[in-house]
């Protein structure tokens, strides 16, 4: 199998990273690298993670947001494989075996994603029953020709959208990709984090990323009339 790399944008996520952490150590295939991007925090983050045994490389930027942190992680990994991972979500020990084994299977697939269930802060013993497809930064893993041929993570206004503006990107671009029905990971619902709740300035970001798709989809109509 293809070597894979890890990408974990973090802000103010000492709290939480170690235990995200350890459910990579916790995978049956090890990783090449992680790459831990350290999106401006104030905290301490260089302790919270200094523990693990796996390879990980800590950069530092000014805060721009986990669009810009997550592709500055993907300039500084050369594996031909890339996973994705919020910084206070978790997956489950064979997530990505899983993933790795279908993108062996179906080598015409660009990247494959997979559902996920809540869970409450400090309880990933006892998720929420029900699981979603999971089109998320936590559950993406991609071929690297992918995020060339998308190109950078875009942060809206608010700071939320950035990923369902991506994957609408890669999906006009014609690349396939699929999901797992197997709930292979787990995302942490905390107050205070980015996507915690309903909050009119973060989720004018929505609203931007429609608008953004919807006028592509008008330029590409006036350009193929």
């Amino acid at each position: 199998m293809s070597g894979y790399g890890v990408i974990i944008p973090a802000f103010n996520a000492s709290g939480t990273i170690a235990e995200t952490l350890r459910s990579i150590a916790a995978q049956t295939v090890r990783p090449d690298l992680v790459v831990i991007v350290d999106d401006g925090s104030t905290d301490d983050l260089a302790s919270a993670i200094g523990d693990t045994d796996l390879p990980v490389r800590l950069l530092r930027q000014e805060n721009a947001g986990p669009g810009s942190a997550t592709t500055r992680g993907i300039a500084a990994l050369s594996t031909p494989l890339i996973a994705t991972l919020d910084a206070d979500d978790l997956w489950l020990p064979d997530k990505i075996d899983r993933q790795l084994a279908h993108l062996e299977r179906y080598p015409a697939t660009a990247g494959v994603f997979c559902h996920w269930r809540n869970f409450r802060n400090d309880q990933p013993d006892a998720p929420e029953a029900t699981s979603v497809p999971g089109w998320s930064r936590t559950t993406m893993m991609i071929r690297r020709a992918v995020a060339e041929t998308v190109g950078p993570i875009v942060d809206p206004p608010g700071g939320r959208g950035e990923m369902i503006d991506w994957i609408a990107r890669a999906r006009e671009a014609g690349l396939a990709l699929d999901m797992l029905e197997e709930a292979l990971a787990l995302r942490r619902i905390r107050p205070g984090s980015l996507s915690y709740g309903r909050d009119a300035a973060r989720d004018r970001g929505y609203l931007e990323v429609a608008r953004l798709a919807m006028l592509r989809r008008a330029r590409n109509k006036a350009g193929s009339g």
